[in-house]
């Protein structure tokens, strides 16, 4: 998969992983490395767009088809991305 930043090492939230459809988080993966941040507002997808170009911390925000809502997170060193749940942040 190539994107417009290196996603590191892949982790995922133990409820994340029992609640979250595999098919949602890979599409969804795909969408955060090529810059489609979710549903964030347009001051946090600008917020994103810098962090991609000066090397910070980067979060979207997406639900699956169940309409659970999950977070992508790059760490600033792209050492690592995490899906999560908002509650296990």
């Amino acid at each position: 998969m190539a994107g417009r930043f290196k996603l590191g090492r892949l982790a995922m939230t133990s409820r994340a992983r029992g609640l979250l459809h595999e098919v949602d988080v890979s599409r969804c993966l795909i969408r955060h490395m090529n810059g489609d941040w979710g549903e964030l507002g347009k001051a946090d997808k600008a917020e994103n767009d810098l962090s991609v170009r000066q090397g910070f911390r980067i979060l979207s925000s997406y639900r699956d088809r169940h309409n659970i809502q999950f977070w992508i997170i790059t760490e600033a060193d792209r050492s690592a991305t995490t899906i999560l749940l908002p509650e296990d942040y």
